[in-house]
């Protein structure tokens, strides 16, 4: 593939990012008298939702107001911001947004079928559950959990409390982790004992409806030593006029113990004028597999943070995406990639295919502790513009502290190949078919990494319904 030249790649600066041990430190709160822009979500819209939750433990009402007084108190993001760079912050409005209670017709409303075989599904509409089936009898004899957060909440109170933002937020978004754990009443709780393996994929579809509805979907997904299992999360929204104006500040706490398997998969794609960001917080134990897929097709302007800590010797992530940009979207994603043990590994993978006049930005951090010897860790963002104004901006960055590892990062961005499309279109094919088909080659790389095959058709046949409605 040609080299491009509408894109950006330059070594992350690390000055911004030292600290002494392996957690970037959060930001701190702001020594200000007035309150930082809240927009839509004032005080009293903090104050009607707790009202509402009086039934639920002192503690998490009062946890809840603890990260109120965070989200009040910290800054929206700057354009000087290190972990903000690239973005464009004056897109980051909070005032259309507000807490919407389920429309009427919205409680039939239910999200595009997935159509692989599964374990058991959650929807969620606007901060609800709507009713589901119940879990299955065999898995529930095995000790398994898969239930809404407001139920884990009571009825699992140590597990939640255990492992509900355990980890802190430190890529930039810590102001919109905060509105989430104010704000957030809804999300998939998945708990899998010991020793328990489960193949057909659990699911949890996040919808937002009605203008301006803003959502807080929060997952929580604990395996035990050597379980295994796979969880699914869509988000979407129905409507499909651009004036949707959704709002969405999601995060998940994903925690794999020793010698377990998690495959979670999210498949974004909110409203045409949705601001949205996504929080991850992954978890690898000793000799615990982890792969994550992450695939971005919705909203206006869009933020992807994912944190992967690699706990324990044998401790292995693979932190996978794929993004198809079109229009004025923009899609900004952030990754760390933090090696707290010997002998762990990594892969990162994440390839972007962009039209019009779309814009991405990737700035990923490989960190090796002091400790963590024989380290293998490898990180690579690949955009494929398919327009001259499109616009791809990659900052890999490495930062070692051991002397005996095998790391490696790097970028690129190209046009899809003149001589590549001429040889499918000398064949009879048409060239936005040919386009489509060499688009798809870039991106089997990825979907080829899923074991179960009838996710992976429906996750090819979603990306693939999305980029012909947008490909000319």
């Amino acid at each position: 593939m040609a080299e491009t030249g509408k894109s950006a790649c330059a070594p992350q600066n690390l000055s911004a990012l030292r600290y002494p041990t392996s957690e970037i430190q959060m930001s701190a709160l702001p020594d200000i008298q007035t309150a930082a822009p809240t927009g839509a979500f004032t005080p009293d819209v903090f104050a009607s939702h707790l009202a509402g939750l009086g039934h639920l433990p002192q503690w998490w009402l009062d946890r809840k107001r603890e990260a109120w007084n965070r989200f009040s108190a910290l800054p929206l993001p700057q354009r000087t911001d290190e972990l903000w760079r690239f973005s464009s912050v004056q897109g980051i409005r909070l005032e259309r947004a507000h807490l919407s209670a389920v429309p009427g017709q919205a409680l039939a409303l239910r999200p595009t079928p997935l159509d692989f075989a599964q374990s058991a599904s959650l929807t969620f509409t606007n901060n609800r559950a709507l009713p589901a089936g119940s879990l299955p009898s065999d898995l529930r004899e095995k000790g398994v959990i898969f239930c809404p957060l407001e139920e884990a909440l009571t009825q699992h109170a140590d597990l939640f409390r255990q492992h509900f933002m355990a980890q802190p937020v430190n890529l930039g978004s810590e102001k919109f982790a905060a509105l989430n754990a104010a704000l957030t009443t809804s999300g998939a709780f998945l708990y899998v004992p010991r020793g328990v393996e489960i193949a057909p994929p659990f699911v949890a579809a996040h919808v937002a409806s009605g203008e301006g509805a803003a959502v807080f979907p929060h997952t929580i997904v604990v395996l035990e030593d050597n379980a295994k299992a796979i969880l699914v999360e869509s988000f979407s929204s129905p409507e499909s006029s651009p004036a949707s104006g959704h709002f969405a500040a999601g995060q998940n706490d994903l925690f794999a113990g020793p010698g377990s398997q998690l495959t979670y998969v999210g498949a974004q794609d909110w409203s045409r004028d949705a601001l949205a960001f996504q929080l991850n917080s992954t978890v690898v134990q000793r000799d615990a597999r982890v792969l994550s897929l992450n695939i971005h097709l919705g909203g206006r302007q869009s933020r992807h943070e994912s944190h992967s800590r690699l706990q324990g010797p044998g401790a292995h992530s693979e932190m996978l995406a794929l993004t198809v940009a079109h229009g004025a979207q923009e899609f900004d994603q952030r990754t760390l990639q933090s090696h707290q043990a010997p002998h762990t590994s990594s892969n990162l993978l994440y390839k972007n295919a962009l039209l019009d006049q779309a814009r991405t930005i990737f700035s990923g951090l490989i960190i090796v502790d002091p400790d963590a010897q024989k380290t293998d860790a490898y990180q690579s963002n690949r955009n494929l513009l398919l327009s001259d104004d499109a616009e791809a901006n990659s900052l890999p960055g490495l930062e070692i502290q051991a002397n005996d590892v095998r790391c490696s990062h790097g970028a690129t961005s190209s046009h899809v190949d003149e001589e590549q499309m001429f040889y499918l279109e000398s064949r009879g094919i048409p060239p936005v078919v040919a386009r489509e088909l060499l688009v798809f080659g870039f991106f089997e790389e990825v979907l080829n990494k899923l074991e179960n095959e009838e996710l992976h058709a429906t996750l090819r046949e979603l990306i693939q319904t999305k980029f012909k409605h947008q490909t000319p």
